[in-house]
């Protein structure tokens, strides 16, 4: 199982890339998805819209079982993940990659330095 050094992660099993300009990329991590198993629908709030840390930005739904997915940090949804609608199951297949979820504008950059590096991550989840 994969554990990106680049990524910061949350007890909720999703995982953020600071991309240096302000934003963020968020998406499930390798082990949620192979938890939840195949992925058949993926459900995103609007773009634009604001959430607190830990607030619900969408749903992911597998086979047995349909889970909230929650902002790691604080931030503005500024792009969906479009492809995901007719392709659900690419967050099976690459969820470091062609998988993420959103991208967002980061409100308070200091949540980011408090989410886990991937050695805290990867003790969490055994």
């Amino acid at each position: 199982m994969k554990f990106p050094d680049d990524l910061k992660y949350t007890k909720e099993h999703e995982w953020l890339k600071d991309n240096g300009d302000g934003t963020a990329t968020v998406g499930i991590t390798e082990f949620a998805q192979s938890e939840l198993g195949d992925i058949v629908f993926v459900e995103l709030n609007e773009a634009g819209e604001s959430y607190n840390q830990e607030d619900v930005f969408g749903t992911i739904e597998a086979v047995k079982t349909v889970s909230d997915l929650f902002m790691p940090i604080s931030g503005e949804v500024i792009e969906l993940n479009e492809t995901l609608a007719d392709e659900p199951e690419t967050v099976n297949e690459d969820p470091y990659g062609k998988g993420w979820l959103i991208k967002i504008k980061i409100s308070d950059p200091s949540e980011v330095d408090a989410l886990m590096d991937a050695d805290t991550y990867k003790d969490l989840v055994g």
